[in-house]
C-alpha cells in the first residue's frame, strides 16, 4: 500500500512537471493518470475564475448576480466556439505528434491561432457596441441593463483573451505538454483573484469600479495568462516551437480546421444556445430564480470542468494512440477514463444533494435565491453519473477528429429533447424552475446512452485527419 502511494505521488510530481509527453504505449492507467492530473488542476482554476467572480458579484446586488448570468449565457457562444476549435486543434495536434511530425503540428498549431484571433475580433466588436441591447434581448430589465451593460462591455469585447486562452492550452494539451496549460491558468486565476475584490470594492479612499471592477480583473488575468503561452512557444521550451516568421495564413490547414472544427463548434454551440434558451426561460421567473440558477451553475461548473480534465485526457490518449496505429488502445484508454469520471461525479453528485443550501448560501445570503439554487443543484446532480459517461466519450469523438457525430447527438438530444422538455415542465405544466432542472438531468442522461451505443460501433477508429 505505502509503495503504491509512493508511486502514484512519483507519478503526480512527473505529470505536473511535464516531462512525460509520449503516451502511446505502458500502462493505460499511467497514461491517464499522468495526462488528466494537470488536465484536472488546469480545469480547476478556470472553475474558479467561475467561482471567485459570482462569489464577490453576490455581494453587490441580486441584479448583479442576474446581469452575469445573462452575459455569462451570451459569452457561452463565444466559448462554444473556442471550445470548437479547440477540439480541433488537439485533434490534429495529437495525430500529428502520433505520427512523429512535430513540425506539422507546430504548423497546425499556429494557424490555429491566426483562426481564433480573427473570429475573437468579430465579438470584440459586437460586445463594444451593443452591450444594452445584448442584456435586453435577454431578457433583462431597464434597471438591470443600466446597472450591468458596462461588465457585458468589457467581458465580450475583451473576449480575445478566453479565445486564445482556449486555443493554445488545446495545443498544449494535443502535444502531452497539458502542464504547461495548468501554468497558464494558474498564473491567469491568481491574478484574478487578487484583483476581483480590489477593482470591485476598491481600496482605502479609491471606491473600485463596482460590477464591471469583475470584468476587468477576470480578462486581465486571462490577459497575462495569453502571455505566458506565447512566451512559452516563442521560446521553444514546449514540443510546439514557433517563430515569428511562422505566422503566416496557410490556407489550406486552416480550411482543414474549419472543416474539423465545424463540428465542434456545431456540437457546443447547441449545447450552448440550449443553455441559453433556458436561462431565457428562466427568466421568466424573475431575478432571483436567474440568481439562484447563475449560482448554481457556477457550483455545478467547478465540479464539470475538473471532470472535464478527464475527459480531456481521453480525447488526447485517443488523438495520439490511432496517429501511432494503436486503435484498441484508444478504445480502452476511453472506457477506463470514463470509469474514473463516474466515481468522481458520483460522489459529487451526493455531496450537492446532501448539502445544496450550505454551497448556495456561501455567495448569497437571500432566501428565496438559496431555495433555487439549491433545488438546480440537486436536480441536476441525479444525472451526473450518466453525464460522466457522456463526457468523456463525447470528448473521444473529438479526439479522434469525428466531431459529426457528437454534434448530431447533442442536437437531438439538446434542442429537440431538453429546452421542448424544459417548456412544458416549466410553463405548461407549472412546475416552474423544478421543471427546467429536470429536464437538464434527463436530456443529460439521455445524451450518455446514445453516446455508449454509438461509441461501441467503433467507426470513430477509422477517421482520417
Amino acid at each position: 500500500m505505502i509503495k503504491s502511494i509512493q508511486k502514484y505521488l512519483q507519478y503526480f510530481l512527473v505529470a505536473v512537471k511535464g516531462t512525460e509527453k509520449n503516451f502511446t504505449s505502458g500502462s493505460i492507467n499511467k497514461a491517464i493518470f499522468m495526462l488528466s492530473i494537470p488536465m484536472i488542476l488546469e480545469m480547476v482554476m478556470e472553475s474558479i475564475f467561475a467561482v471567485v467572480d459570482i462569489y464577490f458579484v453576490g455581494k453587490i446586488s441580486v441584479n448583479a448576480v442576474a446581469t452575469v448570468a445573462l452575459t455569462e449565457s451570451v459569452i457561452m457562444i463565444i466559448y462554444a466556439i473556442a471550445m470548437g476549435l479547440s477540439m480541433a486543434a488537439t485533434a490534429m495536434v495529437a495525430r500529428r505528434v502520433g505520427e512523429k511530425k512535430p513540425e506539422e503540428a507546430s504548423r497546425a498549431a499556429v494557424q490555429a491561432i491566426i483562426l481564433a484571433g480573427g473570429i475573437a475580433v468579430v465579438f470584440a466588436l459586437v460586445g463594444m457596441f451593443f452591450p444594452k441591447e445584448i442584456l435586453s434581448i435577454m431578457g433583462g430589465q431597464s434597471d438591470l441593463v443600466e446597472e450591468g451593460y458596462r461588465y457585458t462591455m468589457i467581458m465580450i469585447g475583451g473576449n480575445l483573451s478566453v479565445m486564445l486562452l482556449f486555443v493554445i492550452n488545446a495545443i498544449f494539451r494535443g502535444a502531452g505538454d497539458a502542464s504547461i496549460s495548468m501554468r497558464s491558468l494558474i498564473l491567469a486565476n491568481s491574478i484574478n483573484i487578487v484583483l476581483d475584490p480590489l477593482f470591485l470594492f476598491g481600496l482605502g479612499q479609491w471606491d473600485g469600479f463596482g460590477l464591471e471592477g469583475a470584468a476587468i480583473a477576470t480578462t486581465t488575468g486571462r490577459g497575462i495568462g495569453v502571455l505566458f503561452q506565447l512566451y512559452v512557444l516563442f521560446r521553444g521550451s514546449s514540443m510546439i516551437k514557433v517563430a515569428w516568421s511562422n505566422f503566416k495564413v496557410k490556407l489550406e490547414i486552416i480550411l482543414s480546421l474549419i472543416k474539423l472544427s465545424l463540428g465542434g463548434i456545431g456540437q457546443m454551440m447547441i449545447g450552448t444556445l440550449s443553455w441559453l434558451f433556458l436561462v431565457r426561460i428562466s427568466a421568466e421567473f424573475g431575478s432571483d430564480v436567474l440568481a439562484g440558477y447563475a449560482i448554481a451553475f457556477r457550483i455545478i461548473m467547478f465540479t464539470i470542468l475538473p471532470s472535464w480534465g478527464l475527459a480531456n485526457a481521453a480525447a488526447t490518449l485517443v488523438g495520439q494512440n490511432l496517429g501511432a496505429g494503436e486503435p484498441d488502445r484508444a478504445e480502452k484508454s476511453v472506457w477506463q477514463s470514463a470509469f474514473f469520471n463516474v466515481i468522481f461525479l458520483g460522489v459529487v453528485a451526493v455531496v450537492f444533494f446532501s448539502f445544496a443550501e450550505y454551497f448556495v448560501s456561501l455567495f448569497t445570503q437571500k432566501p428565496s435565491v438559496i431555495e433555487v439554487g439549491a433545488i438546480a443543484l440537486r436536480y441536476i446532480s441525479f444525472g451526473y453519473v450518466f453525464f460522466a459517461y457522456g463526457m468523456v466519450i463525447g470528448q473521444s469523438f473529438n479526439g479522434a477528429g469525428d466531431t459529426k457525430t457528437p454534434t448530431v447527438m447533442n442536437f437531438f438530444c439538446f434542442w429537440l429533447f431538453e429546452v421542448p422538455l424544459a417548456y412544458v415542465l416549466a410553463v405548461n405544466l407549472e412546475f416552474g424552475p423544478k421543471g427546467i432542472f429536470a429536464a437538464i438531468a434527463i436530456a443529460s442522461s439521455l445524451w450518455a446512452v446514445v453516446s455508449i451505443i454509438i461509441f461501441r460501433k467503433g467507426k470513430w477508429k477509422t477517421v482520417k485527419i
